[in-house]
């Protein structure tokens, strides 16, 4: 069978998502199931995977979800457990003394502050936290939701201590010192690790200067499909502050980058540029003339507001706003104290690991947990266990709060099963009697057939197609990683700024990955509205990959013709 033909029947399980949770509007508790279904009997019937190799991978793929569904869990129980103890009220009240402006808000709460989350954590971790705090701002939902996950791509590179590079690209190790051994092959590297240290910097140059612009465009994007007036313009009025952020936030994750490597980039620049432009908006720095607001509530459409309502106009303190804050300060704390391992406690929460290794006997399906490293049992669990105690909260709510967290678990449980099984179903079937490429290679290896030279303004979509049906930036690196390489050695580009795309590329598909979309819309009460998501995002993705891609092309073919 050719190339073409295999490449379109392998997207067929990604057409059936898109068709029914984008165009149809199915909730994904529909869509994903029929999707895997689909996904496992063209494995079977075209890919010859034994009906065991599927039903293992299926498992192996049902075991994953749920560390996913347990990191949902957990934002989701912050989120109920700060509610009723008046947390959440008075954060929402502390923001209002910064800026009542929304732009401002969702430019500090999403951009700043989900980038230090990313870099500390990862796994859709961002978003799910910061889209809870933006609702209880007074956001509607599905604006909350849609910011969140636009800006959950700068920073996904250096993700939870750079894992995607470090971890994603670990496949390279053999190519790259076995070019190196020969000398057959000029590098402009000398060694695996300066080679992923070229690669985090040329894909932090990318992410910066699309910062500049991806920051003015989300709050356009807010003002003009959730403004009163439905206006671009709106949003300009806040590009000073907009830019001043893009600005602060680059200077020092590209300093990171270029000096200590692809751990601290997200981690580092977050944290401190959040702390820069909180002050800067506090001073009235770079401020918007006029304040923007959504309109009166009566006028949202009916699917901007899910089961959970946005928080209240008439905001007052519960408590001190150090109190209020302390939850979300553990919780930052714990991230970074068990994510380095210069410290003991990294060790500590990895030590405990569940595994089932070898799934009905299959060798390549395995499935592992490390149940106290993922960040929904430490910190969040943990921080809300906690914060009982911490904001003196009764036992009554407290019981509530933790049942309507299970409660809310129904939907979102049955979308990521279905979804993360199908997903292990794509990346087992490169184990086939056919000789086949995996369905996701084979997707990859046609377009690349068709592009030529002209690959670098293709390759960013590869690694966003990884993201999207993986749901996560490590995972689509491991699996497209000597895809990249190999492809940039038979054009001539430069191998580096190739696989920096493909880490870019892996960034940006957070937008619209399943998994991500499922998670951060049951954090705010949107189950159902998975297929609206998506499509709400996926212009700032096909942007994103236009200026990855012209920006990779210009690295590849001008600013270093010949060199590599």
């Amino acid at each position: 069978m050719s190339l073409g033909v295999l490449a379109l029947i392998a997207f067929i399980p990604i057409a059936i998502v898109l068709i029914f949770m984008v165009g149809m509007k199915w909730p994904a508790t529909k869509a994903m199931p029929l999707a895997w279904a689909v996904c496992a009997v063209i494995a079977m019937a075209v890919w010859k995977m034994p009906v065991g190799f599927v039903a293992a991978s299926t498992l192996a793929g049902f075991g994953s979800a749920v560390n996913v569904l347990i990191i949902v869990f957990g934002a989701i129980i912050i989120l109920y457990t700060m509610q009723v103890s008046g947390a959440m009220e008075t954060i929402s009240y502390g923001f209002l003394g910064i800026s009542r402006d929304r732009r401002i808000q969702t430019i500090i709460i999403a951009f700043t502050f989900g980038a230090f989350i990313e870099g500390a954590a990862g796994f859709g971790t961002p978003a799910a936290i910061a889209a809870p705090l933006l609702l209880g701002l007074g956001f509607p939902a599905l604006a909350a939701v849609c910011v969140c996950l636009i800006f959950n791509s700068v920073p996904v590179t250096f993700g939870a201590v750079g894992t995607p590079v470090w971890f994603g690209f670990k496949t390279l190790r053999t190519p790259i010192e076995a070019a190196l051994a020969d000398g057959s092959v000029e590098t402009g590297f000398a060694t695996f690790d300066e080679f992923l240290k070229h690669v985090g910097q040329w894909a932090a140059v990318t992410h910066a200067i699309i910062a500049c612009f991806l920051l003015v465009f989300v709050i356009c994007f807010l003002t003009r499909f959730f403004g009163q007036n439905k206006s671009w313009k709106e949003g300009l009025g806040a590009w000073k502050f907009a830019l001043f952020t893009a600005v602060t936030f680059d200077v020092i994750y590209l300093s990171t980058a270029f000096m200590f490597g692809v751990e601290f980039p997200s981690l580092i620049g977050g944290l401190v540029s959040l702390g820069i432009v909180v002050a800067a908006a506090k001073k009235g720095l770079f401020m918007p003339e006029e304040i923007w607001d959504f309109g009166e509530r009566a006028s949202w459409d009916k699917d901007w507001v899910g089961e959970i309502e946005p928080g209240k106009t008439d905001l007052q303190p519960r408590m001190s706003q150090l109190m209020a804050w302390m939850p979300y300060v553990l919780i930052a704390v714990i991230l970074v104290l068990t994510r380095l391992s210069s410290l003991p406690f990294k060790g500590w929460v990895t030590s405990w690991v569940i595994s089932f290794p070898h799934i009905l006997g299959y060798e390549s399906v395995n499935f592992a947990t490390k149940l106290l490293y993922l960040p929904g049992t430490i910190p969040f669990m943990l921080v809300a266990l906690i914060t009982i105690g911490l904001h003196k909260i009764p036992a009554d709510k407290a019981i509530g709060a933790w049942k309507e967290s299970f409660i809310r678990m129904k939907n979102p449980t049955i979308a990521m099963l279905f979804a993360v099984a199908m997903v292990e179903i794509m990346k087992q079937s490169g184990h086939n009697v056919m000789g086949y490429s995996s369905l996701p290679l084979t997707m990859a290896e046609a377009v690349a057939a068709i592009t030529g030279k002209t690959w670098p303004m293709f390759a960013s979509y590869v690694g966003a197609l990884g993201s999207f049906i993986t749901g996560s930036c490590t995972v689509s690196d491991l699996l497209f990683a000597d895809f990249q390489y190999g492809l940039a050695t038979t054009i001539g580009a430069s191998r580096e700024i190739i696989v920096a795309l493909q880490a870019v590329g892996g960034a940006m598909g957070n937008m619209i990955c399943v998994h991500n979309v499922v998670a951060v819309s049951a954090t705010v009460g949107l189950v159902g509205m998975e297929g609206t998501i998506i499509r709400r995002t996926m212009i700032p993705l096909v942007l994103y990959g236009i200026m990855a891609g012209t920006i990779g092309t210009i690295f590849c073919y001008v600013l270093f013709p010949g060199v590599f």
